[in-house]
């Protein structure tokens, strides 16, 4: 199975999602997709992975970030599948309007990335996540989300950095 390359970009680590124009914060939570909201998340809405075939894949498990009290509206994606020792992030995308400079609200991509640390918390993995980054986006992650280069593309989310994460975000 080929392993996604994520290009998503932490704009700014803040325990909320920001709004780019009012710069009102507004409290995030995560919680499980649901099937009927798959047609919201598609290609024809400009998503650019194919969140059903995620949805659809049982070692998947595929969660939506929303603002508290406004579920409708799902401001990013996120896939993973529980390892031996890990979490894996098999991707992780913010809705087409978080995304690029007119981008409606910062920090869902750091929300969502905390969760994953969350869970690998909470399944005894000690913090520890990994994922496939694009090359060009390796540097980055490394400043932002602490994590480290393990090899080839692969970049690996530590305890210490997973706690600094999940204390900032959750």
């Amino acid at each position: 199975m080929k392993k996604v390359e994520q290009n998503f970009e932490i704009d700014s680590l803040t325990n909320s999602i920001i709004n780019t124009i009012s710069g009102d914060s507004f409290q995030a939570e995560v919680s499980t997709l649901k099937k009927s909201e798959l047609e919201n998340v598609s290609q024809k809405k400009k998503w650019n992975f194919d969140w059903k075939a995620e949805f659809n894949d049982l070692t998947k498990e595929v969660y939506k970030l929303t603002i508290v009290n406004n579920e409708n509206i799902i401001q990013g994606l996120l896939s993973i599948s529980i390892e031996n020792d890990h979490v894996f992030m098999n991707l992780l995308e913010s809705a087409p309007f978080n995304i690029e400079q007119e981008k409606l609200y910062e920090g869902v991509a750091g929300n969502l990335v905390a969760y994953a640390c969350k869970v690998s918390f909470q399944k005894g993995h000690d913090g520890f996540v990994a994922f496939t980054a694009k090359s060009n986006l390796i540097k980055h992650y490394e400043e932002k989300l602490g994590a480290v280069h393990f090899r080839n593309q692969r970049m690996i989310i530590d305890t210490t950095a997973a706690k600094k994460l999940v204390v900032k975000y959750l």
